[in-house]
């Protein structure tokens, strides 16, 4: 009686030996067959067995040999290979209170276009969920893609997100924001829904300000406080998803709430110029209680404007204590603003840092702006989308 686990082993072991060439392929440049087998173990006929294979398949390419790169001299020159970035792609979405922002990005993690679509915090599920479709169907269309090309799709939203991808029900907003995302894009790929502040936190431990922590916090400080949480060089979730809400600033005296930055500094300049307390030279008088933004605000902080500075003194106060919290709780390296305010919040960092000293006897957390801008969310959902794809990369193209 034939063994059918031991005549389909030889195919399971090249699957296997395939699956450590694309994963070496996935992270690194162009390799001949002797980098392979110092990454892998595998031997040399093995590793250029495996390498031609995964040319004709479309996983690599075959570039000119060492001796022609002009990196041999003696002997048979070495045949070399790299990856195909666009064998396939991943698409990453911000799914914003405001825009849905669309990538998308090749194997290495090249952006290659993107598209953005208005929402509002009063756009309907079904449109929201139109509007994500949307952005990615015309992201991919700049780019020349398919979405059968398309190996990952994750998303990032602005609430708690479980491991199905979905957030708690119960709650207005969350499923204003996630109104059932994972299912709004079958046949692109794998999809994956997460938060964004999660996202937001393995952007800087990839490519920000937490390369070089083990324990940080990304704070998400825009319309409202939340955060993803590195710690021991893990993401920490919790049970449903939730663990970076912050609810508990709620009861934290000096808080008050989990509004955020922008909203706070909004609606603070709104009623100063509502009460007429703000001095005609400044520049937050061109503007209105209805008109007035948080980029005004800091802007006119940053300028040295009083009644801007008043305000940013307030916040860096409230801030300071949010850290805190978060450094007490969790022996925290540092905390990263993260976002659109990262670039312009600097004033009220200052103060923040100020504060700090004065609250805690204990060397507090350091407290610094992302690097990256706007753009965390989305790269950090290509850093989520790559780490699928080098986790079992056959999963997306198979091997024969």
């Amino acid at each position: 009686m034939t063994n059918p686990s031991a005549a389909t082993s030889p195919q399971l072991l090249r699957q296997l030996n395939a699956g450590l060439v694309v994963r070496h392929a996935l992270t690194s440049g162009p390799f001949t067959a002797a980098d392979v087998m110092a990454a892998t173990g595998l031997t040399r006929s093995t590793a250029l067995q495996i390498c031609d294979r995964l040319a004709a398949g479309g996983w690599l390419a075959e570039l000119d040999d060492a001796r022609a790169a002009g990196e041999y001299r003696k002997g048979r020159p070495a045949r070399r290979y790299r990856l195909r970035p666009r064998h396939g792609h991943l698409v990453a979405v911000d799914a914003g209170l405001h825009r849905i922002v669309a990538t998308v990005a090749d194997l290495t993690g090249a952006e290659l276009s993107r598209a953005e679509r208005a929402v509002g915090p009063e756009t309907s599920p079904r449109r929201r969920g139109t509007a994500v479709r949307a952005a990615v169907d015309a992201a991919l269309a700049r780019s020349g893609t398919t979405p059968g090309t398309v190996f990952v799709t994750v998303l990032g939203v602005p609430a708690p997100v479980d491991e199905a991808g979905d957030s708690p029900a119960g709650h207005e907003f969350w499923a204003r924001m996630n109104p059932g995302l994972t299912g709004r894009l079958d046949g692109y790929g794998r999809v994956v829904v997460d938060n964004d502040a999660n996202l937001a936190a393995l952007a800087e431990r990839a490519r920000g300000a937490g390369q070089d922590s083990a324990s940080f916090a990304a704070l998400v400080c825009g319309e409202a406080f939340g955060a993803g949480l590195i710690v021991d060089d893990r993401l920490i979730r919790g049970r449903g998803g939730g663990a970076g809400e912050l609810r508990l600033l709620d009861l934290v005296t000096g808080v008050g709430s989990v509004a955020g930055l922008a909203t706070l500094a909004r609606d603070g300049a709104a009623k100063l110029l509502a009460a007429g307390r703000v001095p005609a030279g400044s520049p937050l008088a061109r503007r209105t209680a209805q008109t007035v933004t948080a980029d005004d605000v800091f802007a006119a902080a940053a300028a040295g404007d009083r009644a801007a500075l008043g305000l940013a003194r307030r916040l860096g106060d409230r801030l300071a204590r949010v850290v805190l919290v978060l450094g007490s709780l969790l022996d925290l390296e540092r905390v990263i603003i993260t976002g659109a305010l990262a670039a312009s919040v600097q004033p009220v960092i200052d103060r923040a840092a100020a504060t700090l000293r004065d609250l805690s006897p204990a060397p507090a957390p350091d407290l610094l702006a992302s690097p990256l801008g706007d753009a965390g969310v989305l790269i950090g959902a290509v850093e989520r989308g790559l780490t699928e794809v080098r986790a079992r990369p056959l999963d997306f193209a198979p091997f024969s």
